[in-house]
C-alpha cells in the first residue's frame, strides 16, 4: 500500500515568507485544477478522511500520541471502523473543502488556517505532524481521481498544503507565544481579578 510522494512531508519548517511564496506560486490554472478535482473528491470525503488517517497512523505511528482516543489502538481494522476517526476525518475534510472554497480569497483562507493552527496548540498537536496529513491526503485521493490525476494536479495540491500548513504553523507559534507571554506576566492575565480600590 505504497504511495510514492515526495516534496511535502520532508519540507523544512515554514516562516511567513515561505507561506507567502507558496501562495504566490499557486497559479490560476492550479486553483482551477484543485477546484475541479475537489468536485470528484467531495463525493468520497468520509472515505478519504478515514483512508488518510489510517495511512497516517501506519506511516507515522507517533502521530497517534496526539489522539488520546487512538493512542493505544494497534488494530488498523478497528481504526477503519471507528466512528471517532470518521468524525475527525470529516472535520479535516471540511477544512480542506473550506480551503478550496477560499482559494480566490486568500485573506479568508489565511484567517481560517491561522485559527486552525491556534486551535491545534490548544489540542497539543505540534506542527511537525501537519505536513504528513497533506501527503496522506494526496495518496488517498489518487485512486479516486484515477486518470484525472496528473503530475500537475499533484503539484497544485502540494502547493496548497504547503501554504496552509505554513499558516497553521504560524498560528500555532502565535498561540504558543501568547500563552508564554501570559505565563510570564500573571498580572496581565485577563482571569486575574484586580483587588485594588
Amino acid at each position: 500500500m505504497g504511495c510514492a510522494i515526495s516534496g511535502l512531508a520532508a519540507k523544512p519548517e515554514f516562516g511567513e515568507k515561505s507561506t507567502e511564496a507558496a501562495a504566490a506560486h499557486l497559479s490560476e490554472d492550479q486553483i482551477q485544477m484543485i477546484k475541479e478535482s475537489w468536485k470528484v473528491i467531495r463525493d468520497d470525503i468520509a472515505k478519504v478522511g478515514i483512508i488518510m488517517f489510517v495511512r497516517l497512523f501506519e506511516t507515522h505511528p507517533e502521530c497517534k500520541d496526539v489522539f488520546f482516543l487512538f493512542r493505544d489502538v494497534e488494530d488498523l481494522e478497528r481504526l477503519r471502523t471507528s466512528r471517532e476517526l470518521r468524525a475527525h476525518g470529516l472535520r479535516v475534510m471540511s477544512f480542506i473543502e473550506k480551503s478550496v472554497a477560499r482559494l480566490d480569497q486568500l485573506e479568508r483562507l489565511e484567517a481560517l488556517a491561522l485559527e486552525l493552527g491556534k486551535s491545534h496548540y490548544r489540542y497539543n498537536a505540534p506542527p511537525k505532524y501537519y505536513s504528513y496529513v497533506g501527503a496522506e491526503f494526496i495518496c488517498a485521493v489518487q485512486p479516486i481521481l484515477k486518470e484525472r490525476w496528473t503530475a500537475e494536479l499533484e503539484e497544485a495540491w502540494k502547493t496548497l498544503f504547503l501554504y496552509v500548513t505554513g499558516l497553521m504553523k504560524q498560528g500555532y507559534q502565535e498561540e504558543s507565544n501568547r500563552h508564554r507571554h501570559l505565563a510570564a506576566s500573571p498580572k496581565e492575565r485577563p482571569d486575574k481579578k484586580n483587588t485594588a480600590l
